[in-house]
């Protein structure tokens, strides 16, 4: 029995510690480019999504890891629309996102 509770116990402790780290991330959907071939706005080749919130455009730029690298190629020369999911900071006035996972998407 006391087995059966340290059990218990330790699956909700761990589904609870799951759920914790999932709602930190956010799904948007808009358009994916890159930040400095058709925006300029950064020197180098970034990643960026531009999302639309109550008529206004705001620009996310994506933070480089393995996931916005290997994605980079897809939307540097022709904006495309994308869904991101990762987390979100404001970065000197600059929204960016930490992406998890990047998809084309439908228009």
């Amino acid at each position: 029995m006391k087995n059966t509770i340290i059990a218990v116990f330790s699956a909700l402790t761990l589904a609870t510690g799951l759920f914790a780290a999932a709602a930190g991330e956010v799904t948007l959907t808009g358009t994916g480019t890159c930040a400095k071939c058709d925006l300029g706005k950064t020197d180098k080749c970034q990643n960026a999504l531009v999302v639309k919130h109550d008529g206004k455009e705001e620009t996310y730029l994506l933070t480089k890891n393995a996931v916005s690298k290997k994605f980079h190629k897809t939307i540097c020369e022709e904006a495309k629309p994308v869904t991101v999911t990762g987390t979100v900071k404001e970065v000197n006035g600059q929204m960016e996102i930490t992406p998890s996972k990047i998809e084309l998407t439908k228009s």
